[in-house]
């Protein structure tokens, strides 16, 4: 099968998931921005996190420094996934493409591409991509332009599927590792102290998320450290027994 066509085949429930989600973004993006700006937002970020947290921070009217910081937390995996799938993708895709490449690396986009046992070239990764891209442009469309003409408790359910997604994406993992569950615990408590914890309730959004994140994390890292035996550099080499020389 045509490379393209392949990734496309592989790039079809991922589509049909992100046009659900955006569409709960666009509907969620209106309250603060116009339609089109909401449109534009996600042809040019396809970043589902992101855009949540950077249009919220918008209505809520934060800060540059504060919006800056934000965004650059809750994106920075992509370049680490992105560094991660060069070591697999065809070396002799020239940069330039690679780059186009690395614009349209998100979560699902990079599980599916770096477990695929298929040759990741340049036709599969724009195929793998297509879908998804049109499906999150569609779905903020389809959200902003005709929010005003759905049922307003159809709006209100749709405002939680991002939160639903992450609750189905975190879940798993925590249900098997105890690390996980506690950093995601020390993050939900420090959220809900700052909500509820007068004093510190009226910090801004983003450096909520940004003190959640890097507290929890933090703790996390110095609490479960990475033991010698998980760490590559410290995995003994293979020693070749020497052959038996004759008589």
């Amino acid at each position: 099968m045509n490379d393209f066509l392949y990734g496309m085949k592989k790039g079809i429930p991922i589509g049909l998931g992100y046009f659900a989600v955006s569409f709960s973004f666009g509907v969620m993006a209106v309250k603060g921005i116009t339609p089109l700006a909401a449109v534009i937002i996600s042809a040019t970020n396809l970043t589902s996190s992101g855009q949540y947290a950077g249009v919220n921070l918008i209505i809520e009217h934060a800060s540059y420094i504060e919006l800056f910081l934000t965004l650059l937390l809750i994106n920075i995996r992509y370049s680490l996934m992105s560094l991660s799938l060069t070591q697999k993708i065809d070396s002799s895709i020239p940069i330039g493409v690679k780059l186009l490449i690395g614009f349209g690396i998100t979560d699902e986009i990079y599980a599916v591409s770096i477990t695929d046992s298929h040759k990741i070239t340049a036709k599969y990764m724009f195929g793998l991509i297509l879908l998804p891209f049109v499906g999150w442009i569609f779905g903020t469309a389809v959200g902003a332009f005709g929010s005003q003409f759905f049922n307003q408790d159809l709006l209100s359910a749709m405002g939680i599927a991002l939160y639903a997604m992450f609750i189905a994406i975190i879940i798993p993992d925590a249900r098997q590792n105890k690390p996980i569950f506690l950093v995601i615990f020390i993050a939900v408590l420090l959220s809900c102290g700052f909500y509820y914890i007068p004093g510190v309730k009226e910090i801004g959004l983003g450096f909520k998320i940004i003190i959640s994140t890097v507290v929890a994390a933090l703790i996390g890292a110095f609490a479960f450290p990475i033991s010698d035996e998980e760490k590559p550099d410290n995995i003994s080499p293979k020693v070749e027994e020497p052959e038996e020389l004759g008589d």
